[in-house]
């Protein structure tokens, strides 16, 4: 297995007889950045998705059902595919599914790849997943990578801690909190680090490994590492906020997080979320790989940024 720690985003080049590729979640976070980058190299897109209304009129993007229970569907859609790109995950368990059932259903995806000749894979991870980690998220994410390793098509992994940039949740809501609220509460003395990636830049580098085909393994990071505490004075400070920021004990914050969770019909950040960034999960020493500054891209987003708030639960069951 290949570490690319310098990776080229520059377009790559494919052979006019290569096919077409697909993309599961194409209408959604992640895998909207990865379709755009795709159809900006020319190629064409086939996604495959839980939420096929979300399609356009349109939309350039050729749409089929996810659907884990109808695996010879699912080799049916792939066939004919150069490559899979795969954002399929989980990020919290609701109603039967769970991260156990997403690397079921991750695994029965990639087999149905290599049954309709599918030449490579490339799937987004996480930053320090292991088989004997305490957190549900970060071993299924483990498992999912050996389910990858174990099916005999070449791949490429991409292992991004925090996205930000496009419409994403996380510092949107940080943010729209402390516009909003007198105070905002920061877990432990909030040291812990995080490595952000601009949503493009994941997508510049998924679409790179799609044109390889060595197996190869990389850390998706920015190149800024803030303390989780820098991080929310660097937004609060952006949006003029006169919100107090404080410390309380990291044991209380799951709790209040679950409290406005409620008040919002939302899941703001679970505990396995906090007790794993507070672990260090969401920071690695290595090279940046992406090239956005987080800092630049707040600064340019100031106007905007957390004027509504983006429910992730909305998004994605209702």
């Amino acid at each position: 297995m290949s570490q690319m720690t310098t990776p080229t985003t520059s377009r790559p080049e494919w052979s006019p007889h290569d096919g077409f590729d697909v993309v599961t979640g194409a209408f959604s976070y992640s895998g909207a950045a990865i379709s755009r980058e795709l159809h900006a190299a020319g190629r064409q897109v086939r996604t495959l998705t839980g939420h096929p209304e979300r399609a356009k009129g349109d939309s350039p993007i050729d749409v089929h059902a996810l659907d884990f229970d109808d695996p010879v569907g699912l080799v049916a859609s792939l066939r004919g595919a150069t490559t899979l790109y795969n954002t399929y995950w989980v990020r919290f368990p609701r109603g039967r599914v769970d991260h156990e059932a997403a690397v079921a259903n991750s695994r029965t995806l990639f087999y149905a790849a290599r049954d309709a000749g599918v030449e490579r894979i490339v799937h987004v991870s996480i930053t320090h997943p292991s088989i004997t980690s305490p957190y549900p998220y970060f071993r299924g994410k483990a498992e999912v990578e050996r389910a990858l390793a174990e099916v005999g098509v070449p791949y490429g992994v991409l292992r991004p801690a925090i996205l930000f940039g496009g419409d994403g949740v996380l510092l949107n809501n940080i943010a729209w909190l402390l516009r909003r609220l007198p105070a905002f509460a920061v877990g432990g003395r909030g040291d812990y680090r995080i490595r952000p990636i601009h949503i493009d830049d994941l997508a510049r580098l998924s679409v790179a490994l799609g044109s390889h085909r060595d197996t190869t393994v990389i850390d998706a990071v920015g190149p800024e590492r803030p303390t989780f505490m820098e991080l929310v004075g660097l937004i609060a400070d952006t949006v003029g906020s006169h919100a107090r920021i404080v410390r309380l004990p990291g044991a209380i914050m799951p709790i209040l997080s679950s409290i406005l969770g409620l008040a919002l019909r939302d899941v703001l950040l679970s505990r396995e979320e906090y007790l794993a960034m507070a672990a260090g999960l969401a920071d690695t020493d290595g090279a940046a790989t992406g090239t956005e500054e987080l800092s630049q891209w707040l600064a340019d987003h100031a106007e905007t940024l957390g004027r509504s708030y983006a429910n992730e639960v909305q998004r994605h069951f209702r």
